[in-house]
C-alpha cells in the first residue's frame, strides 16, 4: 500500500463527503477507493468511517487520523515545493574541497558566482590532499591526481605545473642553481606529501630528471611553503598559479627556466552525475571556467616571459 496515496484519498473522501466523489476526482473506481480505505483500516487496526445508506461520518479514530493525515500531506507538499525549487534554481549549500593554491586563486573570484546566484551558499574545505569525498561530505573537489575511488566522476579541466622559486634575500647569499642537480647543495623547502616528497622532477633538454633535495624546513601546506619562500628561507617548488603574481612583481624569482617541472592535470571530482543538483552543477561550471582562465593567463605569461624572470647573479 502506498500510504501517502491512501491518506490523500482518505482526506478527499472526507472533504467531498463520499467515496464516489473521491473516486471520480481521482479518475478511479469506487471499488479501488473502498479497497484503499480498507487497507488503511487494516494498517492502523481501527475503523475510520460509520457508513449507512444515507450518511458517511468519521469515527473518533477516523477524526484523529484526519488531523495527522492533513499535517503529513502539507509537509509532503512543502518538501516537494522546496526540492522542486532546488531542482529548478541553484540554491542551498555546496561543500567544495580545494587545495590551498587553488583556494588562493579562486576565493577572490567567488563573489562573481555568489552575486549571480544569491540563493547559493559555498563552504570551502581547504587542504592539499583529500580522502573520501563522501565520508568528508564534499559535493565536489579539485584535485591534481587521479583518485583511488573509481566510482568518482572525473572531469579534467586544465594542466598546470610547479616551478622552483626563491626570494632575492636567499639568492643574494646562496646564488641560483644552474641545473637541477645543483639543487642538492641548496636549502630546499619541502612540501610534505609522502615518501617521495623530496624528489623533484624536471623535464629538460636531456629528458626527464629526478633530483632528491633536502632542507631545514618542510610543511604539508603549500601556503606555508609559499610564505617561507617569500621570507628567503630557501628554494620552494610551488604551483605556478600560486606564484604568478609574485613573479610579475619580482617578490620571487623563477629558477631553472630551461628545466620545467612535470605538468599535472587539474581535475574536478564529484560522487555522481545522477540527480546532480543545480547548485552543484553551477559550482562545477564555475570551477572549470576559472581554472581555464587561469591556465590561459599563465600560457600568455609564459609566451611573453612575464613568469620566466630568472635571477641574474
Amino acid at each position: 500500500m502506498d500510504l501517502m496515496h491512501a491518506l490523500t484519498t482518505f482526506v478527499r473522501i472526507v472533504e467531498t463527503g463520499s467515496f464516489s466523489a473521491a473516486a471520480r476526482e481521482a479518475n478511479s473506481s469506487h471499488s479501488a477507493v473502498t479497497r484503499l480505505v480498507s487497507q488503511l483500516e487494516d494498517h492502523f487496526g481501527v475503523r475510520l468511517f460509520h457508513r449507512t445508506t444515507r450518511r458517511l461520518s468519521l469515527t473518533e479514530d477516523g477524526n484523529d487520523l484526519l488531523g495527522h493525515a492533513r499535517h503529513l500531506i502539507e509537509m509532503a507538499d512543502e518538501m516537494e515545493g522546496t526540492l522542486g525549487r532546488h531542482r529548478a534554481t541553484p540554491s542551498g549549500l555546496v561543500r567544495v574541497g580545494l587545495p590551498v593554491g587553488a583556494a588562493t586563486l579562486l576565493v577572490p573570484r567567488l563573489s562573481i558566482l555568489l552575486r549571480q546566484h544569491p540563493a547559493l551558499s559555498v563552504e570551502l574545505v581547504v587542504r592539499d590532499q583529500f580522502g573520501d569525498l563522501v565520508e568528508e561530505r564534499l559535493d565536489v573537489a579539485l584535485g591534481f591526481s587521479h583518485p583511488a575511488d573509481s566510482s568518482l566522476i572525473v572531469r579534467q579541466i586544465g594542466v598546470f605545473g610547479r616551478v622552483p622559486v626563491a626570494a632575492a634575500a636567499y639568492l643574494e647569499h646562496h646564488g641560483a642553481p644552474g641545473q637541477p642537480s645543483d639543487l642538492t647543495t641548496h636549502n630546499c623547502i619541502i612540501h610534505e606529501t609522502g615518501p617521495d616528497s623530496a624528489l623533484w622532477h624536471f623535464d629538460g633538454p636531456n629528458g626527464s630528471e629526478g633530483v632528491r633535495v633536502s632542507g631545514s624546513f618542510r610543511a604539508n601546506n603549500s601556503e606555508v611553503l609559499h610564505n617561507a619562500a617569500l621570507t628567503g628561507l630557501g628554494i620552494a617548488m610551488l604551483p605556478e598559479a600560486m606564484v604568478a603574481d609574485d613573479l610579475r612583481a619580482a617578490r620571487l624569482y623563477r629558477l631553472l627556466p630551461d628545466h620545467p617541472s612535470r605538468r599535472q592535470p587539474a581535475m574536478i571530482l564529484y560522487p555522481s552525475r545522477r540527480h546532480l543538483a543545480p547548485r552543484t552543477r553551477v559550482v562545477i561550471d564555475f570551477l572549470a571556467e576559472q581554472i581555464k582562465l587561469a591556465e590561459n593567463r599563465l600560457a600568455e605569461d609564459r609566451q611573453w616571459g612575464a613568469t620566466e624572470t630568472a635571477w641574474l647573479v
